[in-house]
This record gives C-alpha cells, structure tokens and sequence, in this order.
C-alpha cells in the first residue's frame, strides 16, 4: 500500500456499469498517460489491491492489459514497474507519433467544423493557462484532448487507439519534458494548427502537426536523454 500512496493517481470518471477491472484499469491507465506515474516507479499487486480496497484479480487483470500495451513491466519478483525510456525506444515512439498523427489529422480536416475549432481554441486558451499556473497534469490532459478531438472528428478513423497507445508509452517520460515546456517550445504550434483548420490548408496543417511533435517532445526529449546517458 505504501507504493501506491506515494503516487499521485487522479480521479477519473467511470461508466457506472464498468466493472472492477474496467474501472481500475481505465484509472491506472489515465494516470500512466498523462505522467501522473514516474518512469522507474516499482508497484505491488497486493499494494494495489489493499490501496483500492478490491481483490487480487481485477487488478492482475488490469495490469496484465497494460503490460500488453507496453506500459508497464512485469518483474520476476511480482513487483510491477514503469520501464525507464531509452533514446532508441524513444526515437521509434516519436516516429510513429509523426506517421500517425499527421495521418490523422490529414484525414480529419474534410471533417472539421467551425465548432469543433472553436472547441479546440478553447483548449489551447486553457493549455496557455495551464502553463502560466505550471499546471502539468492540467497541461497534459487539455493536450491530448485538443489532438483528440481532432483526429477523432473522421467518422471511419482507426487511427486514434493506436496513438493514444503511443501516447501510454511516451507518458511518463513526455511528463519531464512538460515541466521544462517553455525552455523548448518557443512556438505555438496549436496557433498554427487552427489556422491551417480555419482555411482549410492540409500541407500547412500536416506541417503544423509535425512540428508540434517534434518541437514539443523530439528535440527536447532527445536532449535529455544523451545528456542523461553522458552523465553515467
């Protein structure tokens, strides 16, 4: 128990009919996302059990979803941990962000309302504010609902399971990156992403999208990652 009353693991809105795995996997999930949980960070089933009062199974049934989808290790011991990034695992999670999503946003724009811009807006003016109050769970979360709402205004889009699962793996590491966002991100490019939406402009939107990935966890992620590797 003591593991898990270390983390900080937001509260999430359920289904009311989610059953007991649904529902404790759904919130590990969220919190793994958004970087909530530190890479390195070792669990306990038995400490996940007793911190949310329920049973062994509901819990191995969650964690063994999330080691499925590359979230989390399953150790020899029993003990559950985050895996720490590394720069190859993290070029090829950056690579396929930039494939997917430019994707995806490309086959959203035919889509796209007024509405939805302004929806969008919405979020980038809480995400500015966000920043300004160093809120990053706040931060993260109202990022992935911009790019979500985006890519999932394709009424026949496979595309956004597969890039949250990218996001999953990136959580934990991207949450460092966040904390120092006005170090490396200089320029907005979700400014750039609704304007390229108001006039209906894919190759600057697809350009939009790039560079909003790369500019916001690439350059910065790599950075980090060398200078941690050099300092061993």
């Amino acid at each position: 128990m003591a593991d898990f009353q270390k983390l900080n693991i937001p509260e999430i809105e359920y289904n009311k009919d989610a059953t007991d795995q649904e529902s404790v996997y759904q919130r590990l999930r969220h919190a793994i996302m958004i970087g909530a949980i530190q890479p390195g960070t070792n669990l306990t089933m038995r400490g996940l059990a007793d911190a949310l009062a329920l049973s062994a199974t509901p819990i191995r049934e969650a964690v063994r979803r999330l080691s499925s989808e590359n979230a989390i290790e399953i150790l020899p011991n029993r003990r559950i941990s985050l895996p720490e990034m590394t720069l190859g695992r993290f070029e090829e999670l950056v690579a396929l962000r930039v494939t997917l999503e430019t994707h995806a946003a490309e086959r959203s724009l035919p889509y796209v309302s007024d509405i939805v811009i302004e929806r969008m807006e919405q979020l980038d003016q809480q995400m500015d504010q966000a920043i300004a109050n160093k809120q990053s769970d706040k931060l993260t979360i109202f990022n992935q609902e911009f790019h979500r709402l985006l890519y999932s205004v394709n009424p026949n889009q496979v595309s956004t399971p597969v890039i949250e699962s990218i996001w999953l793996q990136l959580g934990p590491f991207q949450r460092k990156i966040i904390e120092r966002v006005e170090e490396f991100y200089k320029i907005d490019r979700h400014k750039e992403i609704l304007m390229a939406l108001r006039s209906r402009n894919v190759a600057s939107l697809i350009a939009a999208t790039e560079s909003d990935i790369r500019d916001g966890i690439s350059r910065s992620g790599r950075r980090m990652l060398t200078q941690a590797s050099e300092s061993r």
